[in-house]
Formats: C-alpha cells, sequence, structure tokens
C-alpha cells in the first residue's frame, strides 16, 4: 500500500500543479477584475472541480489511454512526475500553460523510449483540439459580446443592481467551470494510474463507487489543494496583464472558456449530437488555460483589439509550444534512471 501510494504522489503532484496553474484561470478574470475574493473563488473550485472529477471524468481519459497505454506503476510514476515539473517550472515563470500538453509530453516520451509507436491519429486529434479549442472560446467570446451589448443596451439596468447580478452570475459561471474543468482535466492527472491499477469499487447503497472513481477523488482533492495554495499569481496574469477588463468582460470570458471545456468532456453531449447525426467534438484534455486566453482575445478584438497585450500573449505561446518538449525530455531521462538505476521495470 505505501509503494502504491509513492508512485501515485507524481499524479497528486501534477494535480496540484494543475490547481496552482490551468485551474485558476477559470477564476482568473473575475478575480483579476476585482468582483470576486480569491478566497471565494477558491472555495467554489474546490468543490466543483472535485464534483466534476468524480462525476463526468471518465470521458476524455480515454483518449489519453489510445496516445499510449503505459504499463506499469513505475512508468506512470515517471510520465505524471515528469509533466508536473513541466507545469511547475512554466507557473514559476506566471505562464498559464496546460497539463494536457505536459502529460501528452510525458506520454510521447515514455512511447520513445519503450519503442511503442505514437498513435498519430489520436496524437493529430488531441493537438487539432489544443488549436481549435482557444478558437472556439474566442468566437464563444465575440457572440456573447455582442449579445450582452444589445441586452444591456436595452435593459437599461441600474448600475448597481447590474454589479450585483455581474458578481453572481460570476460565481455560476465559475462553479460550471470548475465543473467541466474537473471533468475534462482529471485525466491528465490520473489518467495514466487508471488503466494499470486495480482498485475495487466501493457500493454506496443504490449508488457504485468505481475504482476510477475513487483515482478522480483523489486528483480533484489534489487539484483543490493546488487552487487553495499557489494559484493566485497566475489568476492576476490571466484576469488582468493580458487586457484590461470589465466585470461583465470577465462574466464573458469565464462563461466562453467553461462552454469550450463542457464541450470537449461531455459524453453525454457527444452521444446526443451523434443521435442527432450532428458534427461532435473528440472528447479530449484541452487546456483550461488555451480556452481562457482565447476568451480574453476575443473579448479583445470584439471591442477593438485595443489594449491586448500582444506582447505576453507571445510569450505565453512560447509556453505552450515548450511544455510539451519539455515534459517529453524529463520523460525520457527519468525513465532511464527509473529502469537502470532503480531496476523499476517501466515497459
Amino acid at each position: 500500500m505505501i509503494e502504491i501510494m509513492i508512485y501515485l504522489s507524481s499524479g497528486l503532484f501534477l494535480g496540484w500543479s494543475l490547481g496552482a496553474n490551468d485551474a485558476a484561470n477559470i477564476f482568473g478574470t473575475a478575480v483579476g477584475s476585482r468582483m470576486v475574493k480569491f478566497s471565494t473563488a477558491a472555495l467554489i473550485m474546490t468543490i466543483f472541480v472535485i464534483l466534476g472529477a468524480v462525476v463526468s471524468g471518465a470521458g476524455a481519459s480515454h483518449t489519453l489511454g489510445a496516445l499510449g497505454q503505459v504499463g506499469t506503476l513505475p512508468a506512470a510514476f515517471v510520465v505524471a512526475f515528469s509533466a508536473a515539473v513541466a507545469v511547475s517550472w512554466m507557473t514559476k515563470l506566471s505562464l498559464p500553460v496546460s497539463t494536457s500538453h505536459s502529460i501528452v509530453g510525458g506520454i510521447i516520451g515514455w512511447n520513445l523510449y519503450s519503442g511503442f509507436a505514437t498513435d498519430l491519429d489520436v496524437l493529430r486529434e488531441i493537438v487539432g483540439a489544443w488549436i481549435f479549442s482557444p478558437i472556439l472560446s474566442g468566437f464563444f467570446a465575440v457572440i456573447l459580446y455582442f449579445i450582452f451589448k444589445k441586452s444591456l443596451n436595452k435593459a437599461k439596468i441600474h448600475l448597481l443592481h447590474l454589479d450585483f447580478y455581474t458578481r453572481w452570475g460570476l460565481l455560476i459561471v465559475g462553479a460550471f467551470g470548475a465543473y467541466s474543468l474537473g471533468a475534462n482535466n482529471i485525466a491528465n492527472v490520473m489518467g495514466v494510474f487508471t488503466g494499470i491499477m486495480e482498485v475495487p469499487n466501493y457500493n454506496l447503497g443504490l449508488l457504485t463507487f468505481t475504482g476510477a472513481q475513487q483515482l478522480f477523488l483523489l486528483g480533484g482533492i489534489a487539484i483543490s489543494v493546488g487552487v487553495v495554495t499557489y494559484s493566485k499569481r497566475v489568476m492576476l496574469t490571466v484576469g488582468s496583464s493580458i487586457m484590461d477588463i470589465s466585470p461583465i468582460g470577465a462574466f464573458i470570458v469565464v462563461l466562453a472558456s467553461s462552454t469550450t471545456l463542457f464541450v470537449f468532456a461531455s459524453s453525454t453531449l457527444k452521444d446526443f449530437l451523434v443521435m442527432l447525426n450532428l458534427p461532435s467534438l473528440p472528447l479530449v484534455p484541452v487546456s483550461s488555460s488555451q480556452a481562457v486566453v482565447g476568451a480574453v482575445l476575443g473579448l479583445g478584438l470584439a471591442k477593438g483589439g485595443r489594449n491586448i497585450n500582444f506582447k505576453l500573449l507571445g510569450k505565453i505561446g512560447v509556453g505552450w509550444i515548450l511544455t510539451p518538449i519539455t515534459a517529453a525530455l524529463i520523460s525520457f531521462i527519468l525513465l532511464f534512471f527509473m529502469q537502470n538505476v532503480f531496476i523499476r521495470s517501466v515497459i
């Protein structure tokens, strides 16, 4: 049992890193615009990210398994640890990068070391989702901006009432975003462990708490700890440094990015669209950071493109590219040490 917890510790470390970096972006614009206190945001994140992970976390984890089925616990430990180190490094630089990028890099590092071929079709699907998700988020933000602009001009709501509604709106869509993030990104934290760990199901009367859900619960708790302990810096980077955002703008950004995460996480939505013979998006763990930055950029463009910090956007973009490469290199090197120094099978 102690040995298993040691191996799982890297997944928990990655969950902490996700909470410190990716998860913070759900409330980054709300905190950055001073409409929501950090303590309130952290509490809501803690509750709903765990709910999302446990209730709806299974969908996106299958895609990572198809990219590369890590075969042993020591290998899973190294892959998750490599991803966590890469994200932690970027977090220290106050850059909103992605555990989705880092865990994919870690898995590719294992594929290269073990000699297993990376499924290029799955990789293209994942990278395509990474590229499309900020575009989709930006599109949602543009549409929402013009809808709210037209509606508010007609409604003529008193400023104090508008402030009250906006604060509650930010809390509600933040809870939705936290749930969506837990559902989508818990695959990054525990996905490499669910395929190789046999955790017995736990019966709760009418409900069954599956082994995967138990692992997702641990990962969700780790994410929440990251939110509470180390997320404020990245929140402020996304919330106020890319461009100045009004409270209404913060609401639009949170709703747009949360919807994007939900679209890539909901198996129910995917099945519904397939039933109607409509096109659906793949269930892929995408980056909340990319979704938020895409929404902020979309909002800025809708308002004429003024006051956007393109220099910072370029820096963030470089971080997105370096993260999977860094994770893959760390994974490859540490797998060598795990196999040859610590004499643990990684293949």
